[in-house]
């Protein structure tokens, strides 16, 4: 495997955190969202690298992304000495869907603060 440069965040990548951010993404996963928008695969150290996040955040993160089938986690030894094999991770849904997913989420939380809006003015 050969490991590649880590590369900064472009500004469309940054953009995208901020407005995960705005709909109540933790930091971590619109961060790591952001790394694996490009669809590339991707080690975790390439995703700290790039997203500035520690090691700890990448885990949690990943958690996540796996608990929603967004990422696929694929295991490659190492082409020299010992130790564990390098995890590379891709996203499999696409980011549409992702987005869709987050949509649907936030209308269903509006409409259920709105009917509880509705319930308050009809005890009054």
């Amino acid at each position: 495997m050969r490991e590649k440069k880590p590369r900064n965040m472009n500004e469309k990548e940054y953009e995208m955190v901020e407005l995960l951010r705005k709909l109540d993404m933790n930091r971590p996963v619109a961060l790591t969202i952001a790394t694996l928008a490009s669809g590339d695969e991707i080690t975790s150290r390439e995703i700290e690298a790039t997203s500035d996040l520690r090691q700890p955040e990448v885990s949690i993160a990943m958690r996540f992304l796996r608990d929603n089938n967004w990422v696929e986690i694929r295991e490659e030894k190492k082409n020299e000495g010992k130790g564990r094999p390098v995890k590379l991770y891709r996203l499999i849904t696409p980011l549409e869907e992702i987005i869709g997913s987050i949509e649907e989420k936030v209308l269903y939380q509006s409409r259920s603060v709105l009917e509880n809006i509705e319930r308050l003015k009809s005890l009054t």
